[in-house]
């Protein structure tokens, strides 16, 4: 997807390190307000926002979490399973995987009374798609057709409509893609494809400053850099409405600060535990605190702009090197087992009819320090004499890991300089090293994903010339594979075919899958029936207060 690696590494930013980057430091008010029960406020911990709570301009966590409580879209991903279900689609009816017709339910509103209709729709994803409004999620509209023409890869856009977009009738429009993609509507639970009201169109500056969604919760007031309060919706015509009274968020620069709040008592929720009190959160919080799985992977991703990375030797040194990974002693001993030993490219949070599949990669992803070393020595050792792999230095987070994975193939390989850490000072510039491609050698990079499909997890990182194809991995078996997928109408097909296209990167290993990240929070006792949904957010609307 053009411009994910900017949504991607924006969001992993944040959630693939081992600290938090936007949380800290709020005000000296107590936990919640306003009461218990219904009408109890929730306090929780934030990071401000780094755009606008635009729906396809909102690319990270913070504001995600927002758009998560302000709108509801066509689907909606069932918290637990990450099941998409319908909200405000009655159906989605397709007879080729590529023509699609939507049928909006009836009695929505947006809170301003405006009723959501197939308008509201196609007047939002057209806004989303067109090159002049420059929203930062304009590529998840790539699929429709005309995208070409209305975000072009370069130059001007001859349109600012996606010819692919038809209204039929107030509730009903129709959507022509430009491939088959039998799983599409199941893409449509993510926040960009938010229905708009016309105020959004209307007093875009107005509606910035206090945006208006359909979803359970209102916003009140915003703070920016201070501040969020959203209060319940008792109007809202969902079956998800809002068990308290609202939520505060509170930005805190310091996790470590909200953390303290928490514990202290003037602090209701932090989701994000800092990894320095790992060691002491269970006896702090006792069942208070949950670790549980989330739809992230750590890999190491390999330069194939770099010649010596793309002969057949390299390929076996991949695998031998995946091998002497230790996966099991990291994840257990450096994060505490927040993390999982990943064995294929998705997430276990997909389930196995999702497409994850335990186990997958085999004997390519299980330590073996003998076979590792037989196996990178027989294709004439690491490319260049020595594995550097690259990261950014500003979380401190990333050290201690890449070290580790650095220690464990010394280790196999018996030569201490074998493997180096190879930092790089900011985040801005170890990124600008990778979209640059001046990195030689291997470097950290994480998925989150903005679905839970397999499709997700494969096609934007590892197609051929895909937006976040860093490394620039090329594979036709590979390509084929994800087509195939892609046409494929039976659910259970395309998921087994989409695995067929995961063991052609056992066979090539052109990233080394490290772990499943999991999400982490903390909440008082003043609060109850909190959980962290697939994406590793709390499911706001269900917290009751006491």
């Amino acid at each position: 997807m053009r411009g994910a690696t900017h949504a991607k590494w924006a969001a992993c930013a944040a959630a693939v390190a081992l600290t938090a980057t936007a949380c800290g430091g709020g005000d000296d008010s107590g936990g919640g307000s306003g009461g218990g029960g219904a009408d109890g406020i929730v306090s929780s911990s934030w990071g401000d926002p780094q755009n606008p709570l635009e729906p396809a301009n909102t690319n990270e966590v913070q504001g995600g979490k927002v758009l998560d409580m302000v709108f509801r879209g066509l689907k909606r991903y069932d918290p637990k399973t990450g099941e998409a279900k319908n909200m405000l689609a009655e159906k989605i009816e397709s007879d080729d995987e590529q023509n699609f017709t939507v049928t909006v339910k009836d009695g929505w509103t947006f809170s301003n009374g405006e009723k959501v209709t197939a308008d509201s729709f196609v007047d939002a994803w057209n806004y989303g798609a067109a090159l002049k409004n420059n929203q930062k999620n304009a590529y998840f509209f790539q699929y429709i057709d005309g995208y070409d023409k209305a975000h072009p890869e370069s130059g001007s856009a001859s349109t600012d409509k996606l010819s692919g977009l038809k209204v039929v009738d107030d509730r009903t429009f129709t959507v022509k893609l430009s491939q088959k993609f039998s799983l599409w509507p199941d893409t449509l639970g993510y926040a960009a494809f938010s229905p708009l009201p016309k105020s959004f169109f209307s007093d875009h500056d107005g509606w910035l400053s206090k945006p208006v969604g359909n979803g359970p919760y209102t916003i009140e007031k915003y703070a920016k850099g201070s501040s969020m309060n959203l209060r319940k919706w008792d109007g809202y015509p969902g079956t998800d409405k809002a068990k308290n009274g609202g939520i505060d968020l509170k930005v805190y620069t310091d996790n470590n600060t909200a953390y303290t709040d928490l514990t202290a008592g003037n602090l209701d929720l932090v989701d994000d535990v800092p990894a320095s009190q790992l060691t002491n959160v269970e006896s702090d919080l006792g069942d208070r605190y949950i670790n549980t799985p989330a739809g992230i992977i750590q890999t190491l991703t390999f330069p194939f702009y770099e010649k010596q990375w793309t002969t057949d030797d390299a390929r076996k040194v991949r695998q031998g090197l995946s091998m002497a990974i230790n996966r099991d002693q990291i994840t257990n001993q450096i994060f505490r087992k927040t993390r999982t030993p990943a064995s294929d490219w998705t997430s276990p949070v997909l389930g196995e009819e999702g497409g994850y599949k335990k186990g997958l990669c085999g004997k390519e992803c299980t330590y073996d320090a003998a076979a590792a070393k037989k196996t990178i020595e027989d294709a004439g050792g690491i490319p260049g004499g020595q594995l550097k792999i690259g990261y950014n230095a500003d979380t401190g987070s990333h050290k201690e890991w890449v070290d580790a994975v650095c220690n464990s193939i010394n280790n196999v390989m018996g030569d201490n300089k074998a493997c180096v850490g190879a930092p790089v000072g900011t985040f801005a510039d170890f990124r600008n090293q990778v979209t640059q491609q001046k990195l030689t050698g291997p470097w950290r990079a994480g998925w989150q994903m903005d679905y839970p499909l397999i499709q997700n997890f494969l096609q934007p990182v590892y197609y051929s010339n895909a937006s976040s194809n860093d490394g620039k991995w090329s594979n036709q078996e590979f390509d084929d594979l994800v087509d195939k997928a892609n046409a494929e109408s039976d659910r259970a097909k395309a998921v087994s075919t989409f695995q067929d296209a995961e063991k052609v990167m056992v066979e090539q290993m052109p990233v080394i899958p490290l772990w499943y990240q999991n999400g982490s929070a903390g909440y008082s006792e003043r609060v109850d029936n909190v959980e962290l949904n697939v994406f590793s957010v709390p499911v706001y609307n269900e917290i009751t207060v006491k």
